[in-house]
């Protein structure tokens, strides 16, 4: 399938003119026949975000994202035209979103310092992890505030015991998009969106042959893999497969080669990114003597996700989907 990314314009003309254009189109009509054009009515709004008060007086029309979770959710409500920056990307954009007549700057390919957020003049930053807002990356978050920049972190991502979904169930992925609407005046947009999402969602029949698995991220001498209450969990018990490392109270943990070889799992999950490809994992495990005597490795039963889909957000649905087609395929 052909993908599409963001690049980063060339020279501050090209930025300004991509900022002029976000702004000055706040009324653009969408594909869909909708409207993007932002209304006050229920705000001003006020949730708690991990932790910390967002207070939101009018629909942002200037929005940062950070990570491709957050930039995709934006595209996927039909707003792409407020976005006056990105960073962070993952990846590739999917297919079937809703791209900007004047696709927005590509801040930084990591998080962005907080010169490059402001410089763009935003009215809201949405990040996709907590870390997204440091010192050393787009600004605390109360500091931001002061500034009169409001910040929002996508739910799922929380840090905090008491915030954190534990597990993560797909109902706080569709709480997160509903929030995402209200946060942005767009709540009809959101609604259509999470009735689509379900119903995709209920259309995936999950394997029942008992298969055990196994979420293969990153790493090559430690492995970074699935734990037992984020994505990769939710993702693997949606399609039927059994998650070895179901008991790890985390999202994702490193877990040594050897216990995973002891466990033998049937099928391998690979997470597929441009710094560590499906190929390299295979690489890895073909070569290690310790893995490559696992069956799913001799038999070669992978299944493969793309990293942007790999965290909890608007991607969670058709990642199941996905996984759930290529199970039904392997012997």
């Amino acid at each position: 399938m052909k993908a599409l990314r963001f690049g980063p314009l060339a020279g501050a003309t090209a930025l300004l003119m991509a900022i002029g254009a976000c702004a000055a189109s706040p009324d653009q009509p969408r594909a869909d026949g909708g409207s993007s054009t932002p209304t006050a009515a229920g705000f001003p709004v006020r949730v708690d975000n991990c932790g910390f008060e967002v207070v939101i007086d009018e629909p942002p029309t200037r929005i940062v994202t950070i990570k491709s979770t957050s930039t995709e959710l934006v595209l996927h409500l039909g707003l792409g035209e407020r976005l006056v920056g990105t960073a962070f990307p993952d990846g590739d954009l999917p297919e079937g979103v809703d791209l900007p007549s004047e696709l927005p700057p590509v801040l930084s390919d990591k998080a962005p310092g907080q010169e490059a957020v402001l410089g763009v003049e935003p009215d809201l930053v949405f990040g996709g992890w907590e870390s997204n807002f440091t010192r050393e990356t787009a600004g605390e978050r109360e500091e931001l505030a002061e500034l009169g920049v409001a910040t929002y972190v996508a739910p799922p991502a929380c840090q905090d015991p008491a915030y954190q979904p534990s597990p993560l169930g797909f109902d706080d992925i569709f709480d997160y998009i509903h929030e995402v609407g209200m946060l942005l005046g767009v709540e009809q947009q959101a609604q259509t969106l999470v009735a689509q999402q379900q119903d995709r969602l209920e259309a995936i029949t999950p394997d029942e042959r008992g298969l055990t698995a196994v979420w293969y991220s990153s790493g090559s001498d430690i492995p970074f893999v699935g734990g037992g209450i984020g994505a990769p969990q939710l993702l693997m018990e949606t399609v039927g497969l059994t998650n070895i490392n179901a008991d790890i109270d985390d999202t994702w943990a490193s877990v040594a080669w050897e216990a995973i070889a002891d466990q033998n799992p049937d099928v391998i999950v690979l997470v597929d990114s441009a710094w560590n490809t499906v190929d390299n994992k295979i690489g890895v495990l073909e070569s290690n003597p310790i893995t490559a005597r696992m069956d799913a490795v001799k038999n070669e039963r992978y299944l493969t996700v793309d990293f942007p889909a790999s965290e909890a957000g608007v991607r969670s649905v058709d990642a199941a989907a996905s996984l759930a087609s290529q199970l039904a395929e392997l012997d």
